[in-house]
């Protein structure tokens, strides 16, 4: 039987075959979930259905708009809110359509609403979407994608990371992931300029 996450994702899915989407939501579900586990208090009914619809809006969006709407020089502040009020009511079809609770289908849209715009986190469930949205970036597939189409190399792009690390975070369980996923990424840098493999880096370790 599908859980009502699965049935979530796949009404989803048509929406988010732009901007590498479905390789991002993925993430970010998988982070979520991390956190939750961290945060008893979140709810779950709450947190991952937001996560897996945050971004449909950009389907939206033409997109030779993306870029300047996102990331380290994105600047057209107009564009990221058109994906997030278009994001809130493909969101609400879907949800409506799975008869999801209304209650909570409300907090999930004023999420959604605000999730790259909003300075502020208005509740935990709010700061574990948030956060996980952008620990993206620090696993080994979303820095690497962000990072070229950004036009940054590897090491420069990981060391901007780094720095944004105390400022973009409101958990302290994001901060370790975030944190614990760059020490990962610069090992693999390292063994790569030594011609070595991080397998071999890790017996190095215990010798």
């Amino acid at each position: 039987m599908k859980t009502i996450y699965v049935k979530i994702e796949e009404q989803a899915k048509p929406y988010l075959d732009t901007r590498q989407n479905e390789i991002h939501v993925s993430i970010c579900y998988a982070m979520a979930k991390r956190l939750l586990s961290q945060y008893p208090d979140a709810d779950p009914e709450v947190v991952l259905p937001a996560i897996l619809l945050h971004d449909v809006g950009w389907k939206m969006v033409p997109e030779e708009k993306h870029l300047g709407a996102f990331g380290p020089r994105g600047k057209d502040m107009e564009t990221r809110r058109i994906h997030e009020i278009e994001g809130v009511g493909i969101a609400r079809r879907i949800l409506a359509s799975l008869e999801y609770d209304r209650r909570k289908t409300e907090e999930i849209l004023v999420i959604i609403e605000g999730h790259d715009s909003r300075d502020e986190a208005l509740s935990l469930n709010d700061a574990v979407v948030k956060d996980a949205d952008k620990l993206w970036r620090f696993t080994p597939a979303g820095l690497e994608t962000d990072r070229k189409r950004f036009g940054f190399d590897k090491r420069q792009y990981a060391s901007w990371l780094r720095a944004m690390i105390d400022t973009w975070f409101f958990t302290t369980a994001a901060r370790k992931i975030a944190r614990e996923g760059l020490d990962e990424v610069e090992l693999v840098m390292q063994c790569e300029q030594r011609g070595e493999s991080p397998s071999e880096e890790a017996s190095k370790d215990l010798e």
